[in-house]
């Protein structure tokens, strides 16, 4: 039910082994002034640098359940957007890694004040699920965000490093559950990825889906799972806590909301993997308006409060916007699907 707000290393022998981030340039604020008529506007309906009224609506789809990375993500939008175009709402349709969400999104008229966020996960997801609604069925705006995985386990748990969960890994692939986000998405992608890597077989790795971060916490807490993997902004709080204990993450190099963690690949896994999350419109709306939007969506991204929020969220600045993302997205979709076939999902 929607809920309304109130508020590196190169990829390892073989292309889809390690899903890496081909991040892109930095694209900066397009120049272009779109004319949108001569009559001054005045108050909550000045005109923006933009095209769009202050003061104008927005609406902004987390296709998932409160708490996790999507809505995260929209919701810093919302606060950041407030200095652009004054009210946004954000409101959830979570389930099935967002693509109930999208199939409701995609019904929408061509009305460039309804966005959602999207991003990896619900690319795996179209795939394994054989959604015939697809990411397609939208406007790509512009990629956002990217958000490294990080695998933990219980505090008393007997694995200490990645060493000892590759050991239980091989010696019985299937033997080690490991808890995660929904089926094909980011969290099962680096899963089977590890797998191959060390030598087994992808197909067999027990993987426990969940609809969000929270039931798998409590899946690997209860002891049905002998690992987790989750974004780290979602699960840092957990680390924090000492609810839970990271035995390494999927950056090249070490994050600085955990210095301490080491990578896989200093675990002599050679695997790199990072989530990314972005920003679509409705299929059908005009290329001016397709144009503005994506202004906005610059003019966000290089506001203080966005950049304030990447660094406090642990997330990397990956604008890219045009068609350099849709070019970005089309190869993601492409190598995703190759990745998912591999372990056996697509």
């Amino acid at each position: 039910m929607a809920q309304q707000d109130t508020t590196g290393p190169p990829a390892s022998r073989g292309p889809w082994r390690a899903l890496a981030l081909r991040a892109g340039p930095l694209i900066a604020a397009g120049a272009v002034t779109v004319a949108l008529g001569a009559a001054a506007l005045t108050g909550d309906e000045r005109e923006t640098g933009h095209g769009f009224a202050e003061g104008e609506q927005f609406r902004l789809l987390a296709p998932a359940e409160p708490g996790g990375g999507w809505d995260q993500t929209a919701r810093e939008m919302q606060s950041a957007l407030r200095d652009q175009v004054g009210r946004v709402e954000v409101y959830n349709v979570g389930g099935a890694g967002g693509t109930i969400g999208l199939n409701q999104y995609v019904r929408l008229p061509p009305d460039p004040t309804e966005l959602m966020v999207t991003g990896l996960i619900m690319v795996g997801a179209v795939e394994t699920s054989g959604s015939e609604v697809r990411v397609d069925d939208t406007t790509p705006l512009a990629r956002i965000t990217t958000d490294y995985e990080v695998i933990v386990v219980p505090e008393d748990s007997a694995v200490e490093d990645t060493g000892d969960l590759v050991e239980l890994m091989r010696d019985d692939v299937g033997a080690v559950s490991i808890a995660g986000g929904s089926a094909g998405g980011v969290e099962q992608i680096l899963a089977g990825l590890v797998a191959d890597e060390i030598g087994a077989d992808p197909a067999e790795i027990n993987y426990i889906a969940h609809s969000g971060g929270g039931e798998a916490l409590t899946t690997v807490l209860s002891g049905r799972a002998t690992a987790a993997v989750s974004g780290v902004s979602e699960i840092l709080p957990q680390i924090e806590a000492g609810r839970v204990r990271p035995i390494a993450v999927s950056s090249a190099e070490r994050l600085e909301a955990l210095p301490e963690v080491p990578t896989l690949i200093e675990g002599g896994v050679g695997v790199e993997l990072a989530n990314w999350r972005s920003v679509h419109a409705p299929a059908g709306i005009t290329a001016e308006e397709e144009q503005r939007l994506e202004e906005l969506i610059m003019a966000m991204a290089q506001s203080p409060g966005w950049q304030e929020a990447l660094e406090r969220r642990g997330w990397g600045d990956a604008l890219l916007a045009g068609e350099d993302y849709e070019e970005f997205l089309a190869s993601e979709q492409e190598r995703t699907a190759e990745v998912l076939a591999r372990i056996g999902l697509a």
